[in-house]
């Protein structure tokens, strides 16, 4: 079996090298969850659990990059025993697992958020924030618990049992604009916006023609579209996981589907999509392995490992 690898592999010239040479160098995967690791309906299959089970019994340390809350991602890493920091929120929240204590995080501001609210109340949208509670702290000067951060919108609808059956999580119901104004908060993890693909792709220019950059957008599944801060994206948190583990570029590879994904090419060494994903994200790919409908993650594992 032979792929065709990047330069940032290896110091070889551009070429075909063995997979066999190349595994063993590999000390870390970086898995994204929905659209890649898991199946569609979110299940992780027994096929997926044991062929990573079994790159962990080599020694290989497996890392969850989702765009997920923790509590929502909680339930594929006990499923796999993965342990060590993880990649949430993408990458807003980087926490160590398990025992939910954050190592790092990133606040949109509130201003930021208030204009998205603002906004859905005027457009009849579904809008809705991650808050820090009363719990939380930044992972730099203290250890805090990722518990602490909970799920706010201000109306009921499909969108909301949308998101609690395809998460678990519910949002709690509140004036987000009065929420927005209790004293100390610095900033939220992340606003979204939940809407058939085409509203998202109306509005999105709008909110990009309002924000100017200093906003990270991305729409992470087919009726989600984010906003965190703008220093915000898995790249970064794979970045910060793989110093604080002194893992190497070319000791990585990392798995995704969709547009936040593609912030992890060029920090991982090599980057792998499933047949499913975004064309821009296939065009970026070292390589394309099967849908995340067929194991796809799974057998490219069986082969390569």
């Amino acid at each position: 079996m032979f792929y065709t690898i990047p330069m940032s592999i290896s110091a070889e010239p551009i070429g075909k090298i063995s997979a066999g040479n190349l595994s063993a160098t590999i000390k870390a995967l970086a898995f994204d969850l929905d659209g890649t690791l898991l199946a569609p309906g979110a299940v992780l299959t027994e096929g997926t659990v044991k062929a990573i089970k079994a790159c962990q019994e080599r020694g290989l340390q497996v890392i969850i990059t989702t765009g997920r809350a923790i509590e929502a991602a909680e339930p594929f890493r006990a499923s796999l025993g993965a342990e060590g920091p993880m990649v949430c929120y993408n990458g807003a929240i980087v926490a160590d697992m398990p025992g939910n204590r954050i190592l790092s995080s990133t606040l949109l501001d509130v201003k930021a958020v208030e204009f998205c609210v603002d906004f859905a109340r005027e457009k009849g949208l579904y809008c809705q924030a991650y808050f820090p509670g009363a719990d939380f702290s930044d992972g730099i000067h203290s250890d805090g618990n990722a518990s602490g951060i909970i799920l706010k919108a201000e109306r009921d609808g499909p969108e909301r049992e949308m998101y609690h059956k395809h998460t678990g999580l519910l949002a709690e119901l509140v004036d987000l604009k009065e929420e927005l104004r209790r004293p100390g908060l610095r900033g939220c993890v992340k606003a979204m916006f939940l809407a058939e693909p085409e509203v998202l792709t109306e509005i999105r220019p709008r909110l990009e023609e309002h924000f100017k950059g200093g906003v990270y957008i991305a729409q992470t599944l087919r009726t989600f579209l984010e906003l965190m801060n703008v220093k915000v994206s898995k790249g970064q948190g794979l970045k910060f996981v793989m110093e604080r583990c002194s893992l190497k570029s070319e000791e990585v590879i990392a798995f995704g589907d969709e547009e936040s994904d593609l912030t992890m090419f060029g920090i991982a060494g090599f980057f792998a999509a499933p047949s499913n994903a975004k064309e821009a994200v296939r065009a970026k790919a070292d390589i394309v392995i099967g849908s995340n409908a067929e194991d796809g993650v799974a057998a490219f594992l069986e082969g390569f490992f």
